[in-house]
């Protein structure tokens, strides 16, 4: 190769490299202006998370907070999920249950997909339900190809009598991407590096070997002041 090919060459691969920082960069979601106690409490909509706020079961009063990371492939998340939406449910007067999306596609490539379908469920009311549908079914898709894994879904949002139309076109809009990005930002701020992982009034929280967090929760809920019975 001659001096002018080096040349050539090299203006190529500084435009690659360059356009692919450019592309980085503006792509990276700056979430700068969200501090600790925001982490650890609902977050409303607005445009940096498609205008989709945080998916909460029980009181916006609630004594305990429970925050929950998750992977809709995740064996441990379709254990633990279930049992932390029963908890929610069973001190519901005093705990609040908050769900955020962390799909981890390196190991769970159709985790993503699930959270974009669970995302377009809740736009017509019906997040909870689609979130359960996935965890009770997850061997149904968890290994299927992107053909079988959508038509599993279809299924699924058909079961719940979705409008399937606007389904459709909400698992591929900016909005359910914008969502999904925003909860992965807010879990990597948070610190989460694997799934599922749980904060309960904003301590990080491990699960006991059932896969449960409910003596983490009733020791909160004691610290509270909060009466439980066994």
């Amino acid at each position: 190769m001659n001096k002018k090919s080096w040349i050539i060459f090299a203006i190529i691969v500084v435009a690659i490299v360059g356009g692919m920082i450019y592309i980085s960069t503006q792509n990276r979601l700056n979430i700068s202006d969200i501090n600790n106690d925001q982490l650890n409490t609902t977050i409303s909509a607005e445009s940096r998370n498609g205008n989709i706020t945080d998916h909460e079961i029980g009181s916006k009063d609630a004594k305990v907070t429970i925050i929950e990371y998750a992977d809709y492939q995740c064996p441990g998340c379709g254990t633990a999920a279930p049992k932390a939406e029963a908890l929610a449910k069973k001190y519901k007067d005093h705990v609040r249950l908050i769900f955020r999306n962390f799909p981890i596609a390196s190991s769970h490539p159709n985790a993503r997909a699930a959270a974009a379908v669970a995302e377009a469920a809740g736009l017509q009311g019906k997040f909870w339900e689609m979130n359960e549908l996935l965890y009770a079914n997850q061997d149904a898709w968890k290994n299927a190809n992107t053909t079988e894994r959508d038509n599993i879904f279809k299924s699924y949002a058909e079961q719940l009598k979705l409008n399937i139309d606007q389904y459709k076109t909400d698992i591929a809009s900016n909005k359910v991407k914008n969502k999904i990005d925003f909860d992965m930002a807010l879990g990597r701020k948070h610190g989460v590096a694997a799934t599922p992982t749980f904060y309960i009034n904003g301590k990080n929280t491990e699960m006991d070997s059932s896969g449960s967090i409910e003596s983490s929760v009733k020791e909160a809920l004691k610290k509270a002041g909060v009466e439980v019975k066994d």
